[in-house]
């Protein structure tokens, strides 16, 4: 089959969807940063303008260079996590970003794509079976090494993405426990701060009793549950000295705000409660586009980055929420489609990465914001002020587009 023009095969859907999102985007910030006078929405308004021809650098070059050279951009994309400690510039206590002159580059927003690039090539190996621990453990390295830099800088809020691949590795044959440990890792991390540490075990070990007796199977593994019950127990009375003295003070006060065992309105607690009533006022309707009192009278810091959903709540009220919600969801659905009708290994896994990274940020962001989630730093993706933000999920989305037009070449 002769090639086509990638005009003629790029899929035009996720392209409408993608500059519905980025237009909608900028009309918040616009509406969030109206009064400010540091020239935030012309900024984003020229971030948006260099992703025109971002993305025809990214659509000219050949498809089957992203899968050759993965190895190749994954390293250098660590590299220049790794450089920050020794040229990065400190903002807000964060060592993410380089700075040329008045512009900062954050690299981590990058490394998110390479990470995609490199996990797809390593599972696309005809010999990769995940149902082997060594495979395992080398498919969680390529997960993790990105981490392990971010996370000194310190940025718990992009280490924390890093944690969708879980859901790719799932996909392409990770055992299931894996996803069940991690899960019920969390809500017995959650409970044992809600509740006392025996009362947890006491919990835990009438689920695994339940577990041990029900069914038609009466050779149940006893000794498999004791040691369950033995592993849970120890992780239950750890979680008190993990959240006191690993976890930094203002992590424990999000935490205890969000479990409803502090209230501090006016200081830890101020962004989210500002954020809830920001977006209560907004009713069905909306107040209308730049008639928020809480936008304009900046009730809500950095409502123009990590908060800008609360704009869309009050100005454009339930009807607009929804459909912003509406479009990243059409978004995912229609990247995981794509990604099943792929016709090879690789572009299949990287289009799941893509759709599990843009998920993760998308749940985070609005759990955040509506106060059910700490808040971390996490921002909505095509959304959020910035331009490492915007350039890194432009780059990341329209390689799978361009992956998904050459595959006419892969017959």
């Amino acid at each position: 089959m002769k090639n086509q023009s990638v005009k003629n095969n790029i899929d035009w859907i996720s392209v409408f969807i993608y500059i519905a999102l980025v237009t909608l985007g900028w009309l918040n910030i616009y509406s969030s940063s109206l009064l400010s006078t540091d020239g935030t929405y012309q900024k984003q308004l020229i971030f948006i303008c260099c992703t025109i021809p971002l993305i025809f650098v990214v659509l000219f070059v050949d498809g089957k260079f992203y899968e050759k050279y993965a190895s190749i951009i994954f390293g250098v994309s660590l590299l220049s996590l790794a450089g920050l400690f020794l040229f990065g510039k400190t903002i807000a206590g964060q060592r993410c970003w380089y700075a040329i002159g008045s512009f900062t580059l954050q690299p981590s927003e990058f490394a998110k794509a390479a990470t995609s690039l490199a996990l797809a090539k390593y599972l696309s190996d005809t010999q990769i079976n995940l149902k082997e621990t060594n495979r395992q453990i080398q498919a969680l390295a390529i997960m993790l090494l990105p981490v392990m830099l971010i996370l000194p800088q310190p940025d718990p809020g992009s280490a924390l993405i890093y944690s969708a691949f879980i859901l790719v590795l799932y996909r392409e044959g990770l055992p299931s426990w894996y996803v069940w440990t991690a899960f019920i890792t969390i809500v017995l991390f959650v409970l044992t701060l809600v509740l006392e540490p025996y009362a947890v075990i006491g919990m835990a070990f009438i689920v695994l009793a339940i577990i041990h007796f029900k069914g038609r199977v009466v050779d149940r593994n006893i000794i498999l549950s004791g040691i369950l019950l033995v592993l849970i127990s120890g992780f239950v009375f750890s979680v008190d000295y993990v959240f006191d003295n690993v976890f930094k003070q203002h992590h424990r006060d999000r935490f205890n705000i969000l479990l409803g065992k502090t209230v501090d309105m006016k200081g830890i607690g101020y962004n989210t409660n500002q954020s809830e009533i920001a977006i209560g006022s907004g009713g069905w309707i909306g107040k209308g586009f730049l008639e928020g009192t809480q936008t304009k009278g900046g009730f809500v810091p950095e409502q123009h980055t990590d908060y800008i959903f609360t704009t869309v709540g009050e100005e454009w009220g339930f009807a607009g929420s929804f459909v912003v919600i509406l479009l990243f969801v059409c978004l995912l659905l229609r990247v995981i489609y794509l990604a099943e009708r792929q016709k090879t290994k690789f572009s299949r896994v990287y289009g799941y990465c893509v759709a599990a990274i843009l998920f993760i940020h998308f749940f985070v962001n609005i759990a955040m914001v509506i106060g059910i989630f700490p808040t971390i730093g996490v921002p909505l993706p095509f959304f959020s002020y910035g331009g490492s933000g915007l350039w890194g999920f432009t780059i990341l989305l329209f390689i799978f587009l361009k992956m998904d037009a050459n595959k006419v070449n892969e017959w």
